[in-house]
């Protein structure tokens, strides 16, 4: 009896042992040796895994890093210049500090100037009303305000305000990660530069509807009468299919766009301007 039972253990311990030894020699043979500093640069990103680099994730920016031996291209956004500072020491070269970006919305079709027109009984999500519908405020260009640039964000960035239907930015805490970009199905939110001491400029519209039939659907349309772009001195506004484009790259915030816009589609986070004052005649 003892015997019998005591073959089967043998047999499978014998089995047991060889295919440990073949493995053995099979990882020996297809091991990759990885580059040690994969891991210590992998270990500095943030571990968002959001892709706001344009790569795959953290791991995937790592490599990357590692391969090319430089950071021509390469910006973690959620990380920022500190973060590129401790790879570009890892790797042994210099980086260039980054310009801080942040999302805006483009689209100012607040309850009130854009009221609703339609009832929509379908499934909370943008991406499915867009699928199906103009939107239950008749703008085809427009925030549809179901949210789901706020389900995406990792970092509790954006917020629905209640009284405006629209996606707020919280810019402190916006990383300009990009996924809130790529889950609006209409492309309102676009990441520009934050701008010196936290000043920006944009265009919140994106309707490119005649301004006559902009109007009528959103009092706070751009209706392309090209009023800005004419008062702009670094030519960094240009206006096509009815509507107004500001260029990040050129823009200086000088405000001077601002006081010529008649719909008032132009946003910017510039601080109020002063009131002028005469001086009494003498």
């Amino acid at each position: 009896m003892t015997s019998s039972l005591l073959t089967p253990v043998i047999i499978l311990g014998v089995t047991g042992l060889v295919g440990v030894v073949m493995l053995y020699f099979v990882s020996r043979r297809f091991r990759i040796n990885e580059d040690p500093r994969v891991g210590r640069i992998t270990t500095q990103l943030p571990g968002a895994n959001c892709g706001g680099c344009g790569l795959r994730g953290c791991r995937d920016l790592a490599e990357t890093c590692v391969k090319r031996g430089n950071l021509q291209g390469i910006y973690c956004p959620v990380g920022g210049d500190e973060v590129m500072q401790k790879i570009a020491a890892i790797l042994g070269v210099d980086v260039e500090a980054g310009r801080p970006m942040v999302a805006v919305l483009r689209c100012n079709g607040t309850c009130d100037a854009r009221p609703q027109r339609y009832e929509y009984d379908g499934a909370h999500s943008c991406a499915v009303m867009n699928a199906v519908a103009v939107g239950s405020r008749g703008c085809a260009f427009g925030c549809l305000g179901c949210g789901d640039c706020v389900d995406v964000c990792a970092f509790g960035a954006l917020s629905m305000d209640a009284a405006t239907g629209l996606p707020v930015v919280d810019p402190d805490a916006c990383t300009a990660c990009g996924q809130c970009v790529k889950a609006c199905p209409r492309h309102l939110l676009e990441l520009r530069y934050k701008g010196p001491r936290d000043r920006r400029v944009w265009v919140a519209c994106s309707s490119r509807d005649r301004g006559a039939v902009a109007r009528k659907i959103c009092a706070n349309a751009c209706i392309g009468c090209g009023k800005c772009a004419r008062e702009c001195p670094f030519d960094a506004i240009t206006v096509a299919d009815n509507l107004a484009y500001i260029d990040f790259e050129k823009c200086r915030s000088c405000g001077k766009c601002i006081a010529v816009c008649p719909t008032g589609a132009i946003h910017s986070t510039l601080p109020p301007r002063r009131p002028t004052t005469q001086s009494p005649t003498e």
